[in-house]
């Protein structure tokens, strides 16, 4: 490949939808996944080739399948070239740290699962969801974060696109009042929960135990972090960066303006949607994704 730096992205759970994972179906990519599955006592290749959308899309189910494709597809390129930088959308940070060596993949697994279990329990304790606001600019985010008790942001993921998060309350109040604020539209998103909010204050505390536990390694290249979009290396202060992403604002606008200039992104998910969301914001960047088979031959020259 060319000298440019290369990054890896790997996407969280809302990339996934039934059958995603038929592609792969009869490949060793889901001998990976299974192999992964066991070791939590699920049946991941189940989930992503024959699952319906409701036990597909839980959040344990989700984060559990969405951890295990990408990083299957990531080891099935088996890159040659050094990575640079990595980074990762909500759930996809564990796969980037995976991805670079600053944590093992059974301790990555391991929290995963943790966090997908407590992300549940918070949400089924305080009912919630996210919704993308769409063609706004902060103004109209503050506007109707002040006008609403209880709305936050949830992400920032580009130019014209914010997601707020709340109890299910605020978001139809949000969504039928988008306009008035200065939004577009509003369009609903299938996740779980409000993550990335104030709602999820109740899986703060096993995640953080887990964290507590975890060992961080060194790692091989610096993964930015998805609260403040600065670049960190491995050690221990991955266990208060993550244990806060789990109720702050993901910043994926920054987080990308922040890559090298010409740098080769690589995303490594089955719906390619960081490569959308990337397009919007950088006009600079060698994109490529890896979410099919046939997506293989168009990284080869990575190995």
């Amino acid at each position: 490949m060319s000298e440019s730096i290369l990054v890896v992205a790997f996407p969280g759970q809302g990339s996934l939808s039934p059958g995603i994972g038929e592609p792969w179906r009869g490949h060793r990519v889901m001998d990976a996944i299974c192999s992964l599955g066991t070791d939590v006592g699920v049946d991941l290749p189940r989930l992503l080739l024959d699952a319906e959308e409701d036990e597909l899309t839980s959040t344990r189910n989700a984060q559990l399948a969405t951890f295990a494709l990408s990083l299957a597809l990531f080891e099935e390129v088996a890159i040659a070239a050094p990575v640079d930088i990595a980074l990762g959308h909500s759930l996809g940070e564990y796969t980037a740290l995976t991805s670079v060596g600053i944590l093992g993949r059974s301790e990555a697994l391991r929290l995963v699962d943790v966090r997908g279990t407590a992300m549940l329990e918070a949400a089924t304790e305080s009912p919630g969801g996210l919704v993308a606001m769409i063609g706004g600019d902060d103004d109209a985010v503050a506007a109707a974060c002040e006008a609403i008790p209880g709305l936050a942001v949830a992400n920032r993921n580009g130019p014209g696109q914010i997601v707020l998060g709340g109890s299910l309350a605020v978001i139809e109040e949000v969504t039928q009042r988008a306009r008035e604020f200065g939004f577009r539209r509003a369009i609903a998103l299938k996740v779980g929960g409000a993550f990335h909010t104030p709602l999820m204050d109740p899986a703060a505390t096993p995640l953080a135990a887990a964290l507590e536990d975890a060992r961080f390694h060194d790692g091989v290249a610096p993964v930015i972090a998805n609260v403040d979009a600065v670049a960190y290396a491995g050690g221990p202060a991955w266990r208060s960066l993550l244990a806060r992403q789990l109720r702050a604002p993901v910043e994926w606008e920054a987080s990308v303006r922040s890559l090298p200039p010409g740098a080769t992104v690589v995303e490594f998910g089955p719906s390619g949607v960081l490569v959308g969301l990337i397009k919007r914001i950088r006009d600079d960047l060698q994109l490529r994704s890896v979410g099919i088979p046939d997506d293989l031959e168009s990284v080869k020259d990575l190995r």
